[in-house]
């Protein structure tokens, strides 16, 4: 029975080269976001040489740009954190390479360890803490790249706890 919601596709569909999408140089879509920081986590070599530890403030290096995001690679000494903020017009990936991150929020607390990853839309408010023993390292993607850092009054879970400790 043929109709005309029938559809057959004979041979390779591959060979057809005006239905493939052209791989793209720069990732787009916030799926190619987070396989970009993934890919950057997976090869070492690419980033464990330039990591510094800093004990006065989170040391940071700006590793990699493409059109319209950036790269940043991040370091957190025992006790660091970067305070209730947001990434105003900018949407992000956050991935743990090297030990333990804490991400507050006003609803939960969630711990990040090697290879999680969190994505966030802009105007998303929340602190991230390395609250363990041991340095950590992180990778965050911006798009559009990060032009401004809000703060925020402490109110993510956990933070009044953390201030009376």
């Amino acid at each position: 029975m043929n109709s005309d919601s029938d559809l057959q596709i004979a041979g390779d569909i591959l060979e057809v080269p005006h239905l493939l999408q052209p791989a793209r140089e720069h990732p787009f879509t916030v799926a190619e976001f987070a396989g970009l920081a993934r890919s950057i986590a997976a090869d070492r070599a690419q980033w464990a040489h330039l990591v510094r530890y800093d004990a006065t403030s989170r040391w940071y290096h700006r590793l990699r740009t493409g059109p319209g995001y950036e790269v940043w690679l991040l370091s957190w000494v025992p006790g660091q954190g970067s305070g209730v903020h947001d990434h105003g017009p900018s949407s992000g990936v956050l991935t743990v390479l090297e030990g333990e991150l804490t991400e507050r929020t006003r609803q939960a607390s969630h711990v990040l360890r090697p290879g999680a990853q969190r994505v966030f839309a802009p105007g998303y408010v929340h602190e991230v803490v390395n609250a363990a023993m041991e340095p950590a390292v992180s990778l965050h993607v911006y798009y559009p790249g990060l032009t401004e850092m809000r703060m925020h009054a402490a109110q993510c879970a956990g933070a009044a706890a953390a201030a009376s400790v």
